[in-house]
């Protein structure tokens, strides 16, 4: 198919592309309570590709671009009608021009994840029986499930020579626990993961059972008032994405941050633990065939990275990273249990946890958290927290324990102080 989408690119006289191609075998599986209700087994292959025309307006040379699916089984007419049409839009409105990616003909990477080796419905039932290895109590329990077990290959070839292609396997879902008593209540739950790790998905639901069952419980929100805010598990890599969204080419060029390599951004006077994020990605390669390799976004709390594509990146006069997807965060000195011994408010479920990138705020309306007066824990519900990266990055504390998803490797927690929250 490849071969006929360039093919038809040389009949339109469209010098400059790029195509992607991705090819994908999963296996489904579908749970009501323990019971599988549907599996779905599917094999799909797509293709974009992008079509660049370069303008000149003003004086100004310009780049502009377009994007079109091809579908398999599409015949010669059709794709070179598709990629005219595309070609046309791409005339429409264009950007400062900048230099496509450059390369050759890379050997393929194959996936070094453990799912590998087994079969999509073996990785699949895997990560199933270990969801529901902890599922065994009557009072609570997990009401639905979908797991989604992925092998997919990508390739992304262009006019400038690049050619690369890669594996990746991945089993995500989500699941709901419910507790019926003393009052009726869900909590909806998400996972993703790289690597066949079924004890940390046990030991997730074991945890979202737990916490289901402390909702059921809860009843009042939190004095109204500021705390030490504990945040944990997937909510931190929603917290440290700040600091990726403003070192990034795009907020840098188009004057968002004010982020430059060796800008300490954390400040003079930090308390806490000083931060360092590496960039990863969860792929060998970018959509824009780039080969991302881990790079340090901050050390000590100074922006050692500007990272991006190759369209801002070109703006800047930088040499392209490629758009990372992941982050890696070494772990501080404390434990999990000295982070909780001060009085403090541990928000484990939001409605929606949310960080503004421009502004550093951070907010979110609890569903439940766990208060420590100092004495005793009782769990609450309701309220909300309301805070700013830029006040709490001074004294962060960061927890010895780590958390890995597919996309996150860092503290298991960190401890926030001075966060305004509003309850009652």
């Amino acid at each position: 198919m490849i071969n006929s989408i360039i093919e038809a690119l040389k009949a339109e006289k469209i010098d400059t592309w790029a195509i992607t191609e991705k090819v994908s075998h999963s296996c489904e599986l579908f749970f009501v309570r323990r019971n599988m209700d549907l599996k779905r087994r599917t094999s799909l292959t797509d293709y974009s590709v992008a079509v660049y025309r370069e303008l000149e307006r003003d004086g100004a040379r310009l780049l502009g671009s377009s994007s079109v699916p091809i579908y398999p089984g599409m015949d010669a007419e059709a794709i070179r009608s598709s990629l005219r049409e595309a070609y046309f839009a791409a005339s429409v409105a264009g950007n400062q021009y900048y230099e496509l990616i450059e390369g050759k003909k890379e050997p393929h990477v194959p996936s070094g994840s453990g799912f590998a080796v087994m079969s999509v419905e073996d990785a699949a039932r895997t990560m199933g029986d270990a969801l529901f290895k902890p599922d065994i109590n009557e009072d609570v329990f997990v009401n639905s499930a979908e797991i989604f077990a992925i092998k997919r290959q990508s390739r992304v070839i262009n006019s400038r020579g690049v050619d690369v292609s890669w594996d990746t396997c991945e089993v995500r879902g989500e699941f709901v626990c419910q507790c019926p008593a003393p009052q009726d209540v869900e909590t909806y739950h998400s996972f993703a993961y790289t690597e066949p790790d079924a004890a940390a998905l046990t030991l997730k639901v074991e945890e979202a059972l737990s916490q289901t069952r402390d909702r059921a419980a809860a009843t009042k929100p939190p004095k109204a008032g500021t705390y030490t805010v504990i945040l944990s598990e997937d909510h931190l890599s929603e917290l440290f994405s700040y600091y990726v969204s403003r070192s990034s080419a795009g907020a840098v060029y188009q004057h968002y941050s004010d982020y430059e390599a060796g800008k300490n951004v954390q400040g003079e006077d930090v308390t806490g633990d000083k931060l360092t994020i590496e960039l990863a990605g969860s792929e060998p390669y970018d959509g824009e065939g780039i080969r991302l390799t881990e790079r340090p976004l901050m050390e000590e709390g100074v922006v050692r990275t500007i990272h991006g594509g190759a369209r801002f990146s070109g703006y800047l006069g930088l040499t392209p990273t490629g758009s990372f997807n992941a982050m890696r965060i070494p772990t501080g000195d404390t434990p999990v249990a000295e982070l909780k011994a001060q009085p403090h408010l541990h928000v484990v479920t939001f409605s929606d946890f949310q960080m503004n990138a421009m502004s550093g705020h951070f907010a979110g309306e609890i569903r439940l958290a766990y208060l420590f007066d100092g004495e005793k824990t009782v769990p609450v519900t309701g309220g909300s927290i309301n805070g700013s990266i830029l006040e709490a990055q001074r004294t962060i504390k960061l927890s010895r324990e780590r958390y890995v998803t597919s996309t996150y490797s860092g503290p298991l927690a960190v401890a926030l102080q001075n966060v305004q929250v509003a309850g009652a």
